[in-house]
């Protein structure tokens, strides 16, 4: 087994998550330092949602190299990523998906485990599966949240990482919200408002939504929210199904603190849905 990167393990109500410590190569420890470029006024930063379908391309191929090209390829400084498999089973090849791209791409990471399965035979790890968030710069701070959950439903959370941008705090929210309850996905929603809205930090709010613009889902979030694509995207924005996209389910949310400047979704089948690309800067 390949030796995976340094990790603090903490529990919070059952939720098994992974906090980022030194994954990071030493170009990316550098670029976080006091008085990098990357520090310096005036500098974007660009952010990345993807639902990897745990690396499985609209060909039926498992494929992690192809996703972490496309994330390679975007120059993403932080990327939230959604049904991620940590070790959930033999469709992923066991892997330990967060882990892999992290060493791939020389980034820190967090991962939150919103199903959480004891293994199939003693002394495995367990079987998880959730988001992830990937970042240039260390994750100062990340924590999971569970949101509601109707009985035939999937557990889905609110991952938050804070990251710095020129010396600045800067909430980077992931969320998955159900795909299959309209009322269930619309608690979710206002869970989300509970937890994030009413903070001074500037904030950028991705993930898979399953639900398209005007749904009440979507509204309720967008009240709170500016819909960076919305604002600056051009077409219609459509990432599901990634072959042939029909609908626009994929977002990426921010607080009027940060100024979007380009937003993109890009082609690939690495999965079935499409990325979508942002890039902002602080206000």
């Amino acid at each position: 087994m390949r030796k995976l990167p340094k990790r603090l393990l903490v529990t919070f109500t059952g939720l098994l998550m992974v906090l980022p410590t030194a994954v990071a190569a030493t170009a990316t420890a550098a670029a976080a330092s006091p008085g990098h470029s990357d520090d310096r006024p005036g500098r974007p930063l660009k952010v990345l949602t993807y639902n990897i379908h745990h690396a499985a391309g609209t060909d039926g191929v498992l494929d992690l190299e192809r996703i972490a090209q496309v994330i390679e390829d975007s120059d993403a400084d932080v990327i939230g990523l959604q049904e991620v498999d940590n070790h959930w089973s033999v469709r992923s090849n066991w892997e330990d998906q967060a882990a892999w791209f992290a060493r791939r791409l020389h980034m820190h990471y967090a991962f939150a485990a919103n199903l959480d399965l004891p293994p199939l035979n003693p002394g495995e790890p367990r079987r998880q599966y959730g988001t992830a968030v990937l970042s240039k710069t260390p994750i100062r701070d990340f924590h999971n949240t569970l949101l509601p959950l109707y009985p035939t439903g999937e557990q889905r959370g609110l991952a938050v990482a804070t990251i710095k941008v020129r010396g600045q705090n800067v909430r980077f929210a992931n969320t998955h919200l159900t795909s299959n309850n309209n009322a269930e996905r619309l608690e979710q929603a206002k869970k989300v408002v509970e937890l994030l809205a009413g903070s001074k930090t500037p904030t950028l709010l991705v993930g898979d939504l399953n639900a398209t613009p005007e749904k009440p889902e979507i509204t309720t979030l967008t009240a709170v929210w500016r819909d960076t694509w919305a604002e600056i995207g051009v077409g219609p924005g459509y990432t599901i199904e990634a072959d042939i996209p029909t609908a626009r389910i994929d977002f990426v949310l921010h607080t009027r603190t940060l100024r979007p400047t380009t937003a993109e979704v890009i082609t690939t089948n690495g999965s079935d849905h499409l990325p979508v690309a942002a890039t902002f800067t602080l206000r």
